[in-house]
């Protein structure tokens, strides 16, 4: 969960001064000196900026510069989600899902969901996508699932594009596209999303919508078991029996290389 975005639509755009305070916090937030960051964003909370607001519940949601405290959490993401700040409905919806500070409550957390995601929040797109494709807590929608994620994946959502892959492997609400699957499974893969990775591989070793190639799919199978991905379990024992020493070799020094490499 993406809890502090640097994107604002609030004062902090407007007022030179807002700005230059915010992105002094954003600064130090990088170096994980949340003291000095919530010592300038709660005056601006105070202040009534939504996103300084968003950023000091986002702080006591983790435990960044203070102890973890999911009721006081979701009272300041409350007040900025009130003030219809996209990241603050988006990581309010994410502990109404949970249950973190709050009863859980799946109503709710769509209803913020899709808030965020009218506003263009990507990863409340692809949330909002997951909960209408996956249809436990809200009647599924392949339709606005593939939708939210086509939105999601056009701002450089990964796990929108391996969703998508998904769509079009499973034919959920379109023809299948082993193809098409592929593609989007390769985009997510080389921006790491180790499910896409998992579902590359897979695609390789099984010759779906790509020529089988089982150098290919262990390198991709080994990179997304090393980025935790459940998906790949099936199928990695499967491929590595398959090559030979010099080939396992291979695709292990391939798994190694840097994305931007890859193929």
């Amino acid at each position: 969960m993406r809890w502090l975005d640097r994107r604002a639509r609030h004062a902090q755009d407007v007022v030179p001064d807002v700005a230059t305070q915010m992105a002094a916090a954003y600064e130090a937030a990088s170096r994980e000196d949340y003291a000095n960051a919530l010592a300038i964003w709660t005056p601006l909370a105070h202040a009534g900026v939504a996103r300084a607001q968003n950023n000091i519940g986002a702080c006591f949601a983790e435990g960044l510069g203070v102890a973890r405290d999911p009721e006081l959490a979701v009272k300041w993401l409350s007040v900025a989600a009130a003030a219809s700040d996209a990241v603050a409905q988006r990581n309010l919806a994410a502990a109404c899902f949970k249950g973190e500070g709050t009863a859980q409550d799946y109503a709710r957390a769509a209803a913020l969901y899709r808030a965020a995601a009218d506003q263009g929040d990507a990863p409340a797109q692809d949330m909002l996508s997951w909960m209408l494709l996956e249809g436990e807590v809200m009647p599924p929608d392949p339709a606005k699932a593939k939708r939210l994620a086509e939105l999601a994946a056009a701002q450089g959502n990964a796990a929108s594009m391996t969703r998508l892959g998904m769509i079009f492997h499973n034919a959920l609400g379109v023809p299948r596209d082993p193809a098409l699957a592929t593609d989007w499974w390769r985009k997510a893969a080389l921006l790491g999303d180790a499910d896409g990775q998992a579902m590359l591989g897979a695609a390789y070793h099984l010759g779906a919508g790509v020529a089988r190639d089982g150098i290919a799919a262990l390198a991709w199978l080994t990179r997304a078991r090393q980025g935790g991905s459940a998906l790949a379990a099936p199928f990695f024992e499967a491929v590595r029996r398959t090559l030979a020493a010099d080939e396992r070799a291979e695709a292990e020094r391939r798994a190694r290389a840097p994305l931007e490499a890859a193929s």
